[in-house]
């Protein structure tokens, strides 16, 4: 009886154990926060701070504000366009080349007499961005190397819906295109156009565009350098800099600033890939404000033409004409009988301002004066034998026969100091006073009065000369005809005489 008392004890005490044992694992299970296992969607990092988190949210949020803003502004371009090549089996060179690279032959046929050559259709992709509307015409900006003499273009808008585009024209000294596209959709937006002369290294800046086929993509980054030069093609603008990811179907799109503004459109890359290494290059916008009024008046930019040949200087020559401390443009060559000559600038004459506005290289120069209309008067200051001038000049339209016609290039040559150097290569007295005789053109009156590379001018018109300052001066001074008195190979003589 005993026994059977302590077997039913033992088993009471068992059983509540168990009991005990049950209600314990159902209360861990019930109650994750007692656990040893941590779930990734409870878990905050204490090491964040609010206030970070509310700096990156800024920051977040900005970033968004800036895309939504020029995003329904920017459209891809879809373009067909007709070239032709050399037959690949008439052994006249590699057939293929990839469309949409800056080329001078873009868009030109070649003589229908051609036997050798093939028309193909060539199909590519780019940016735009949309920048003016009248009535139900929208007009959107990109690059000539993307339109190309395009056959067909389509563009595809933010939404998704697409239009036929039309070429309005373009621009390859500046690379840039105008296309338009019909449309009564009431929700498409023109982007705002910034001001890039206020752009400096280290704004935050935005990359819109289709690389490789992305449409709509956001890059960002910073300006990395402005004022840079160079680029495909020999144009003539300066660039703003970037390290935003720009790639292929980029060109042609908006580089943004943190505001929304259109500051530039993209247009090359750096690259030993082919693909964004941190060196991409955009238009400054500044630079084709103007265009886009000639671009839809007259489908091409109307050059206004001073008649003006410019160079960028060297240390030498900015010294002998006291300039080395001024910046601006050097006059080496003025057509005879054009508005440069009419208006009184003369070759020497060292640029330095125009319309007010101060000349900073001679590609600056350039297009400032591509964007003066024709009929305008225009105001240069000039640095001549060390003191300005102010002359005003009545700019006409820029005429490529007359461009290319060099017997009106005066003088024709380049005139350089006796240096030290020069005098001992030329084996001359140390002595030897004058202007070296360079780089003359063809077909000038430079040509015409009988001078030849190398020889030294000694006096113009009878008056001795020393120095290229002092050449300059008399030759500002001649008003009907020149003669030079130079020094050949020992010996002295004059040349013709030229008469204007």
């Amino acid at each position: 009886m005993l026994v059977k008392q302590k077997i039913r004890s033992l088993l009471v005490s068992a059983v509540g154990m168990c009991m005990a044992a049950i209600v314990l694992t159902v209360s861990c299970s019930a109650n994750p926060a007692s656990a040893t296992t941590v779930y990734a969607d409870t878990k905050r990092s204490e090491a964040i701070t609010k206030e970070t988190i509310s700096l990156l949210e800024g920051l977040q949020s900005a970033n968004r504000q800036v895309s939504a803003a020029i995003l329904p502004s920017v459209v891809t371009l879809s373009v067909t366009e007709i070239k032709k090549v050399r037959n690949p089996l008439s052994g006249d060179g590699f057939p293929w080349f990839f469309f949409g690279m800056p080329n001078q032959e873009n868009g030109e046929k070649s003589d229908d007499k051609d036997s050798g050559g093939q028309e193909y259709k060539a199909e590519g992709m780019g940016s735009g961005v949309i920048v003016r509307k009248s009535g139900n015409t929208y007009y959107v900006l990109t690059n000539q190397h993307v339109t190309g003499s395009a056959e067909k273009i389509t563009v595809k808008l933010y939404n998704g819906h697409t239009a036929e585009g039309k070429l309005v024209g373009g621009d390859q000294r500046r690379d840039i295109a105008l296309v338009s596209f019909e449309s009564t959709e009431k929700d498409i937006v023109i982007a705002e156009l910034g001001n890039s002369e206020a752009v400096e290294v280290g704004d935050i800046v935005f990359a819109v565009g289709s690389p490789l086929g992305y449409v709509s993509t956001v890059t960002r980054g910073m300006v990395s350098a402005v004022g840079r030069s160079g680029g495909p093609n020999n144009n003539i603008n300066d660039f703003i800099q970037t390290d935003a990811a720009i790639n292929q179907g980029n060109s042609g799109g908006p580089l943004v600033n943190i505001y929304g503004q259109v500051i530039g459109i993209n247009t090359w890359i750096a690259s030993s890939s082919g693909g964004s290494q941190g060196l991409g290059f955009s238009i400054p916008i500044n630079n084709v404000k103007a265009a886009i009024d000639s671009l839809i008046s007259d489908g091409k930019l109307k050059y206004g033409w001073v008649g003006v040949q410019l160079v960028s200087a060297d240390e030498t020559m900015l010294k002998a004409l006291k300039v080395e401390d001024k910046a601006g443009a050097l006059a080496i060559d003025v057509f005879l009988s054009s508005p440069a000559f009419k208006g009184g600038i003369r070759p020497g004459d060292f640029v330095i301002k125009l319309n007010g506005k101060e000349v900073k290289n001679v590609d600056q120069l350039v297009r400032d004066v591509g964007d003066l209309r024709s009929g305008s008067t225009a105001e240069f200051v000039v640095i001549r034998d060390g003191a300005e001038q102010k002359l005003s000049v009545k700019i006409e339209e820029r005429d490529q026969k007359i461009v290319t016609d060099s017997s009106k290039i005066w003088p024709g040559f380049v005139p350089y100091e006796l240096t030290e150097d020069v005098r001992d290569k030329l084996k001359l007295d140390k002595k030897q006073n004058g202007v070296l005789v360079t780089n003359i053109r063809n077909k000038t009156p430079a040509v015409i009065v009988g001078l030849k590379s190398g020889d030294i001018i000694t006096a113009v018109n009878d008056t001795p000369v020393n120095n290229t300052r002092e050449f300059y001066r008399e030759l500002s001074k001649a008003k009907k005809e020149v003669w030079f008195d130079v020094l050949r190979e020992g010996q002295m003589l004059s040349t013709l005489r030229f008469k204007f």
